[in-house]
């Protein structure tokens, strides 16, 4: 658009040029002196001019300095001028009526006129991105005829790609549903957490149809201009018409599709109007027959159910996050234009990496290529992967962060503390490394790893979870004292108090309050100081009752990991060593080192990196630095919370 603006000024200055060129008088008649012709003849006579151009009807000195018009029917001029010697040029005259003289003159005017007309045809939306064009549609067309996306390319989302399946051989084959009276969907929602693929999914089903495929965000249909949205919405399917069969796609649709009459300005407000635009255009008089409408969001409860009725959005397609075969798969797709050595094993980095989505697993072999091509090595090893996954779970080593060997030795012990819970108390995930080196805020860290993908967890396993979160604070206790205990447990505090009480408001896990979801709407708790009281769901005594609730279980999961260390206080001063010799332990070093082995490294300096076995964690216990850098405060995150 921006090379077509410049042609256009250009040429247009080239025609003021040429029209100032035309427009300026000639050089003959340019400065010079106008005599009457009885005075030129006598001038002539006089030999003050020896030789003259003849130009239609006036007569010019060759120098240009006088000129005189000839009288008509004159026909003794040329005796004249050849008696005088006179060298004469001619011209031809004018005629009476010139197609070029016409046009000459009324140029300008012309030319005025092209240039309105070009300028209101772009306040009226004569081009897409003119001045007043608001009302035109920013779907962007993508036919995608080399390098398209085909469901070869999606990966982990078997069931969504089998709802999706039916629209393909539809926009391929009508006529095969249309034989038996079916009509296909107008519109599927893709539903899932932010990047899980539902924008890939959508350009893999144009893809296997091989149909113009137009993308648009939700929030471009709504401006600060009364009407835009609604306009672009007709724009927008105008165009697809126009290109039938093809599908729109429109993401994050719950930036225009929200629930009507919930915000101020009743129906009259722009967003809603809009909405009210799209759901005509979707199930209005005209059939839109060959335009399949695809959104995606992350917030289906937010929508308007006029939205998700039959015959709008009536087919849902939920986009999850996918599981240990899903993540094998969609590594193998990410690692196509990667050169992998031999070592590296995609089912071992899937089971490392529970809950992550397709767009976590691309970063995580994105990171992998940028550290081997950091090493100067050809090709990617498990060795990449394996430090790659700690980076982006963990964030990058600051190993040039200085820390005393008092805060060294305290996030040792606190460290160990986590880790022996962890190894004693009933149903959780083993540990898979336990580190002191700091990584983004955390100045130490004890990761478990799960051994399947998890749905859903029992009592046991979260009140571990609890225990496994304190363990960190009773450590400072029991070896510094009550004294010295430091903010380091911060983090561990606030995420074990979080699972606590969605244990007791959410999960029913209290037999005072029984199996009552005392939340607010959003899942999430509301019973925060003086926002317990302002809760319209519970009472003053509900509330107390709540607090009495959560305070049991910290206060259990306190004695719990009191009890542990206790017990096993031998294991737990020897990790603590360990770790403030080697800094980085993996979970068989660990286990080795608790037997009286210590772990065999190539070096006596204390790794940079461990190349431990393939693991993740979706729990882990770190101390945390707090703004200021001088005390650790640390916590969990426990899985479940």
């Amino acid at each position: 658009m921006n090379i077509r603006n410049l042609m256009i000024w250009a040429i247009m200055i080239l025609l003021l040029v040429a029209l100032f060129n035309l427009l300026q008088p000639s050089q003959a008649g340019t400065g010079s002196e106008e005599l009457s012709y009885t005075r030129f003849i006598q001038r002539v006579e006089n030999d003050q001019i020896n030789s003259v151009v003849i130009d239609g009807g006036t007569i010019i000195s060759a120098d240009g300095t006088v000129r005189a018009f000839i009288p008509e029917n004159d026909s003794g001029m040329y005796e004249i001028l050849r008696a005088n010697e006179v060298d004469v040029t001619t011209r031809p005259a004018d005629s009476g009526f010139s197609f070029f003289s016409v046009l000459l003159g009324w140029f300008p005017f012309l030319l005025l006129i092209g240039v309105w007309i070009y300028f209101m045809r772009q306040m009226q939306g004569g081009g897409r991105g003119g001045a007043m064009g608001f009302g035109k549609s920013k779907a962007r067309l993508l036919t995608e005829k080399s390098g398209r996306v085909t469901f070869d390319d999606v990966a982990g989302i078997d069931e969504a790609k089998e709802e999706l399946q039916e629209i393909v051989e539809f926009l391929k084959d009508p006529s095969k549903f249309q034989r038996l009276g079916g009509k296909i969907p107008k519109g599927a929602l893709l539903i899932g957490p932010p990047g899980t693929g539902k924008t890939l999914t959508a350009r893999a089903v144009a893809g296997e149809a091989n149909v113009p495929f137009f993308t648009i965000s939700g929030s471009d249909f709504v401006e600060m201009f009364v009407g835009v949205g609604a306009s672009r919405v007709r724009d927008m399917f105008e165009q697809a018409k126009k290109n039938a069969p093809c599908i729109i796609f429109i993401d994050e649709i719950d930036a225009v599709g929200r629930s009507r009459g919930a915000g101020l300005g009743g129906g009259n407000d722009e967003r809603e109007q809009t909405l009210n635009q799209l759901l005509v255009e979707m199930d209005g008089f005209e059939a839109n027959e060959g335009i399949i409408l695809i959104a995606a969001t992350n917030r289906p409860d937010v929508l308007d159910p006029a939205l998700l009725r039959p015959g709008r959005f009536d087919r849902q397609v939920v986009v999850p996050n996918p599981d240990i075969i899903g993540r094998e798969k969609i590594l193998k797709v990410h690692m196509r234009n990667v050169p992998i050595a031999e070592d590296v094993e995609p089912k071992v980095i899937a089971r490392g990496t529970p809950g992550f989505s397709g767009a976590d697993l691309a970063n995580l072999v994105n990171e992998a290529a940028l550290l081997a091509a950091r090493r100067n090595k050809r090709i990617v090893s498990m060795a990449e992967f394996e430090d790659a996954k700690d980076k982006v779970m963990m964030g990058p080593e600051r190993r040039s962060m200085v820390m005393s060997d008092k805060e060294k030795e305290l996030t040792a012990w606190h460290e160990a503390g986590h880790a022996i819970v962890a190894l004693n108390v009933p149903e959780t995930d083993p540990v898979h490394k336990a580190t002191i080196i700091p990584r983004g805020r955390a100045l130490g860290m004890v990761m478990r790893l799960p051994e399947a993908d998890k749905l859903s967890e029992n009592y046991t396993q979260m009140t571990s979870h609890l225990a496994i979160a304190m363990g960190g604070r009773v450590a400072e206790e029991l070896k510094f004292g009550k004294e010295r205990i430091t903010s380091g447990a911060s983090s561990d505090i606030k995420q074990a108090t979080q699972v606590a009480r969605a244990m007791i408001t959410q999960w029913g896990f209290s037999d005072k309050l029984g199996t009552i979801d005392y939340s607010d709407g959003d899942g999430q708790n509301v019973f925060l100081g003086q926002e317990l009281t302002r809760s319209k769901s519970v009472s003053g005594e509900t509330a107390r009752i709540i607090e009495e609730e959560v305070r049991r279980l910290i206060d259990e999961a306190n004695e719990t990991a009191r009890k542990i260390l206790t017990e096993k206080r031998k294991d737990w001063e020897t990790l603590a060593e360990g770790l403030l010799e080697y800094e980085t332990l993996s979970g068989p070093e660990i286990t080795e080192l608790l037997k009286g082995n210590p772990p065999v490294r190539e070096t006596s300096e204390p790794p940079s990196r461990d190349d431990t076995p393939s693991g993740a964690v979706p729990v882990t216990e770190d101390d945390e630095a707090d703004d200021k850098g001088s005390e650790p405060s640390g916590g969990p995150a426990p899985q479940g919370a």
